[in-house]
């Protein structure tokens, strides 16, 4: 994808989320190795009649010395994903399962668009949930895979542990790409999660605020061989 068509993609994505009230913001800091910055995330879901829509959007804001230096980290930059299920038998005996199209992009060139479905779990009073997915890959641009599957789960567990207001939430993701490392050695598949933990903090901020943070988890991503840990501190804004 261009500079400029991604520009373009990104303002159409914000405008959408102003008239749509995006329904949080979270902002976090990455105490991961060499990477000390801030990243903002913007965040959407609805349901309807027809389906239901999610996007977000993440920026990774430069730390200082790269600013002061001119010296980009490759983390550096926007990516963001919106998906669309769309379901016409909502009433009937499938109403969990879903078609699902998705694409996914970055201000570093690369592009997925994903094909497939995805099944709806959830407990009596929707308070737990869990959604899997399975798709095909297209990729456009920077990247290529040979096995062009992704395959991703996404949970949220209210009141954990019975705590008023404690929240897990996350998802996990396997693909496969091509990716080529810095030693030469290359690797068929990527994994990545990133867990959650948010406490509201109730009548203070009229249960707008939450606090608490995320890990994120990787095998062979954004570049880099084999297992890392990234934790996060932040904060989330719903609104």
């Amino acid at each position: 994808m261009s500079k400029k068509l991604f520009i373009a993609a990104a303002v159409a994505v914000l405008a959408f989320a102003q008239g749509a009230k995006a329904q949080n913001v979270q902002v976090f800091y990455d105490f991961g190795k060499d990477r000390n910055y801030i990243t903002t995330t913007f965040e959407m879901f609805k349901p309807d009649k027809f389906g239901d829509t999610f996007w977000f959007i993440d920026h990774n804001f430069a730390t200082a010395d790269q600013r002061k230096t001119g010296v980009a980290s490759a983390y550096n930059g926007t990516y963001f994903e919106i998906e669309r299920g769309l379901n016409f038998w909502q009433d009937t005996a499938l109403k969990d399962l879903s078609a699902h199209v998705e694409y996914d992009g970055s201000s570093w060139g690369a592009g997925i668009l994903c094909l497939g479905a995805k099944y709806f779990l959830h407990s009596a009073d929707y308070n737990n949930t869990l959604t899997l997915y399975l798709m095909y890959d297209q990729h456009f641009g920077v990247g290529s895979a040979d096995i062009p599957v992704k395959f991703s789960a996404v949970w949220g567990l209210g009141n954990l542990f019975g705590v008023k207001g404690l929240t897990f939430k996350g998802f996990a993701d396997v693909w496969g790409n091509n990716s080529v490392f810095g030693d030469g050695s290359t690797a068929k598949f990527s994994i990545l999660t990133e867990p959650q933990l948010w406490m509201n903090l109730g009548t203070i901020f009229d249960n707008h605020l939450d606090i608490g943070g995320e890990v994120e988890l990787s095998y062979n991503f954004a570049g880099n061989k084999g297992f890392m840990c990234n934790p996060c501190a932040g904060l989330r804004w719903t609104f």
